[in-house]
């Protein structure tokens, strides 16, 4: 399978980037250049839109988890949208979801988003 990354910029800070396809073994440099990209910004947010992914194996979570650790670096943070069950189950097999923050759409992320930035206001 291939894959096909779209990212970009949502709002000031906050980045989207969206795996389209198969993320493995094959696949994950395509990813991790697009991310690469990202944290170059020095963004307070990556979400990341799992909608059409269609499989991730141990190479794909560990650019997610890279990711992560980046972020961490600056005080950003890491954020998931539109989990499929096949991608949810291997987080939680991993056990890697609960340090994770993830939303069921992203309008239920964007107002979280909202209170957050109220919060600090």
């Amino acid at each position: 399978m291939s894959l096909k990354v779209n990212s970009g910029e949502t709002r000031p800070g906050v980045f989207s980037v969206s795996p389209i396809g198969s993320l493995d073994g094959n696949t994950y440099k395509i990813l991790e250049t697009t991310v690469d990209a990202v944290l170059k910004e020095v963004p307070d947010v990556i979400i990341f839109d799992l909608e059409f992914l269609d499989y991730i194996n141990s190479m794909g979570v560990r650019v997610l988890l890279k990711t992560k650790k980046e972020l961490e670096k600056n005080n950003g943070r890491i954020m998931f949208a539109h989990l499929q069950p096949q991608i949810r189950k291997v987080f939680d097999i991993l056990n890697a979801l609960p340090t994770l923050k993830v939303f069921a759409s992203i309008q239920e992320m964007d107002q979280y988003l909202d209170t957050m930035q109220k919060a600090a206001r």
